[in-house]
């Protein structure tokens, strides 16, 4: 790889496209990145406690997350979006806990970085506070966990693999922001969800997905915009997470915690990009 292909390599994906269409503005710098300030920083979580309200500190800015855990949970699911959590998180949440998965539903943003266009682009911010979140998961209950992103969030889910990580889900989410580089070197299977009706970033992330070397899968939910709401799209979304974790979850976790009997949604099967 020559020096241009290297530089070619390390930009976001959307700055290579924008000769085809243009992108969105991403910073380069994660100028707050997350810190380890949790209340009791350091000391295992008790699985058996479940619903807490919990408090991150990001440099200057203290952002809020939920845990639900419990001690018959297999695996955690980090939700989150490109800004601050919503009630669509909340409702992926109750469907992931009935099938095993604990959640920690987290904002990336504290509620004056939402409305600033370059905060909610910001790729390697998002990444960095994404990743914090997640290793401090990970050192204080041992289980492996996954990304359930959305919208530039999915971006960061690529950026911000780490040790536990198995499984990436993309819900409406904009993969094609992270770098090639970056795309190139997830090793978890990989599910990309996007609305028929998005033809934009489905061709966008149809390129994106041409760097990845891991399992991965595009699918179509028909009739649906970018951003995957409404009951319908919704419910379709959230059985395919839920099916897309249960799959593939480490095996020693499956024999070790049978996954609970559950019968598939009525529209779960969608068709593949």
């Amino acid at each position: 790889m020559n020096a241009h292909q290297r530089a070619r390599a390390t930009k976001p994906l959307s700055a290579v496209l924008r000769t085809r269409g243009g992108g969105a503005p991403v910073r380069g710098q994660d100028r707050t990145p997350l810190q380890d300030t949790w209340p009791q920083a350091g000391a295992r979580i008790p699985l058996a406690a479940r619903d807490s309200a919990v408090e991150v500190r990001a440099g200057r800015v203290h952002l809020t997350a939920r845990l639900s855990l419990t001690d018959s949970d297999r695996a955690v699911a980090v939700l989150a979006s490109g800004g601050r959590s919503s009630l669509d998180d909340r409702y992926f949440a109750r469907v992931l806990h009935q099938a095993g998965f604990g959640t920690l539903v987290t904002d990336l943003l504290a509620a004056d970085e939402v409305g600033c266009p370059h905060d909610v682009f910001d790729v390697p911010l998002l990444a960095g506070r994404l990743r914090g979140a997640a290793t401090w998961l990970y050192g204080r209950t041992g289980l492996p966990y996954a990304y359930v992103a959305a919208d530039t969030a999915a971006a960061a889910a690529v950026e911000a693999t780490a040790p536990g990580l198995f499984a990436i889900v993309s819900r409406g989410g904009r993969p094609d922001l992270a770098s090639p580089a970056a795309l190139a070197a997830v090793r978890v299977p990989t599910l990309i969800v996007v609305g028929s009706l998005d033809t934009r970033v489905l061709g966008r992330t149809r390129v994106a997905v041409d760097w990845m070397c891991c399992e991965h899968r595009i699918v179509l939910v028909p009739g649906a915009p970018h951003l995957l709401t409404g009951p319908p799209a919704l419910a379709a979304v959230a059985d395919l997470a839920r099916e897309w974790l249960s799959a593939r979850l480490p095996r020693t976790v499956r024999e070790e915690r049978p996954s609970p009997v559950r019968p598939p949604s009525p529209g779960s099967v969608l068709p593949q990009a």
